[in-house]
């Protein structure tokens, strides 16, 4: 089974973590015409957006599709590397 997480992007992200992240990228707006559901264009809220999407499947798997397809930096990128040294040059 350890296995076949290494290959899964979405192992270790929550629906939730989903959802705020498309929000901080695309906003409601933005989100709600790349989605077109409801919960993103009328009234949205994390919290409305859940219930709806954790009781609809078709609609969960469009926002996992997108947040697959939308570049964000993996965490481990915005740490320095300390192997590297100061970053000087010499």
């Amino acid at each position: 089974m350890t296995e076949r997480q290494i290959n899964n992007p979405l192992h270790g992200v929550t629906l939730e973590m989903m959802v705020t992240r498309l929000v901080e990228r695309y906003g409601w707006d933005g989100l709600g015409s790349r989605i077109n559901i409801k919960c993103f264009t009328v009234d949205p809220s994390i919290k409305s957006s859940l219930t709806f999407l954790r009781r609809t499947p078709w609609a969960r798997d469009k926002v996992e599709g997108l947040y697959k397809a939308t570049a964000f930096a993996a965490p481990h990128s915005l740490s320095p590397n300390p192997a590297r040294g100061s970053g000087e040059l010499s």
